[in-house]
């Protein structure tokens, strides 16, 4: 299994960009495509994620700000980031748990792509 995480930049306080997270491989099916994000010297966070069948969920910093979209035909994720602060920046990871033919079951990370707010 595959991620490939596009779209991090450089934007001003208050740009907006938008990160796009590709999977592929000999899966069944894709249970959950979720965001999370790691500033240097900091815990890696949740940013957002959608579960199949369910409502996308977000974290309390991102609300209002990241909506998080995915295409069950292309597996594939989209992270829009508007109104961006400079406690935004971080490397954006896409992580999934997708599920093989045998039912068994992987959680996979991808290398991430920097998102970088500064003024």
């Amino acid at each position: 299994v595959e991620l490939v995480e596009s779209g991090g930049g450089v934007v001003h306080p208050g740009g907006s960009l938008r990160l796009s997270c590709a999977a592929s491989g000999n899966f069944d099916d894709i249970i959950q495509m979720s965001w999370y994000r790691q500033a240097p010297g900091k815990e890696r966070e949740f940013v957002a994620d959608i579960v199949s069948g369910d409502a996308a969920r977000y974290a309390d910093s991102v609300m209002g700000r990241f909506t998080v979209s995915r295409n069950y035909t292309k597996n594939t994720s989209l992270l829009q980031m508007n109104s961006l602060e400079p406690a935004d920046t971080a490397a954006y990871l896409c992580h999934v748990l997708v599920k093989f033919p045998n039912h068994a079951r992987q959680n996979v990370w991808g290398r991430g792509t920097q998102v970088t707010v500064s003024s």
